[in-house]
C-alpha cells in the first residue's frame, strides 16, 4: 500500500481546478475537502506532485490506508462519488430499552436509593431493573448511557 499502486491517478485540468476550488473554499465539509486534497497529492498528471501514498499520509497526519482507499474510489466509482462519504451498510446497534423502559429507569434512578445504600450504583440500578422485571437483563453500561442520554444524575 505505501509506494507503487494499481490505482494510479490522474486528474485532467479541470478536476484539478475543481478540487482546488473544494480545498481553498471554507464552504465544505472537512472530509469532503481531506479527500479532494489527497486526490491533488495523488495526481500523477503534468500538473500533479506525485507524492506517495506513504508522503501523503505523513504530510497529511493521516493513515495510508485513508489515502489508497481514496485513490481506489476515484478509479473505481470515479470523481464525484470518490469525495463523497459512503453511506453505512448497516443501521448502528439498536437501543437495548423501549421508551417505556427507559421511563422507568430514569424514574427509579430519582427515588430514595434503597434501604442500607447510600445513593444509587449504575450496577444497583441495573440489578432493580431486573428484579422489578422491567427488563430481562441489563447491563450497568447500558443504564449509564440512558442516564447520561436524559440528563439525569443518581440520586443520593
Amino acid at each position: 500500500m505505501g509506494g507503487k499502486t494499481k490505482y494510479i491517478v490522474k486528474l485532467s485540468i479541470s478536476e484539478r481546478k475543481m478540487l482546488d476550488g473544494l480545498v481553498r473554499t471554507g464552504k465544505v465539509a472537512a472530509a469532503k475537502r481531506l479527500r479532494a486534497q489527497i486526490l491533488l497529492y495523488a495526481d500523477e498528471g503534468p500538473q500533479g506532485p506525485l507524492l506517495t501514498d506513504i508522503e501523503i499520509a505523513e504530510r497529511m497526519g493521516i493513515s495510508t490506508k485513508t489515502v489508497f482507499r481514496t485513490r481506489q474510489r476515484l478509479i473505481e466509482m470515479g470523481l464525484e462519488p470518490s469525495l463523497e462519504r459512503i453511506p453505512r451498510k448497516r443501521n448502528p446497534t439498536p437501543n437495548r430499552l423501549d421508551t417505556e423502559q427507559e421511563a422507568k429507569l430514569v424514574a427509579l434512578a430519582c427515588v430514595k436509593p434503597p434501604e442500607g445504600y447510600a445513593r444509587w450504583s449504575l450496577r444497583l440500578l441495573s440489578e432493580r431493573m431486573v428484579a422489578l422485571d422491567y427488563v430481562e437483563s441489563i447491563s450497568h453500561e447500558t443504564v449509564r448511557k440512558v442516564l447520561k442520554k436524559n440528563n439525569q444524575t443518581l440520586a443520593t
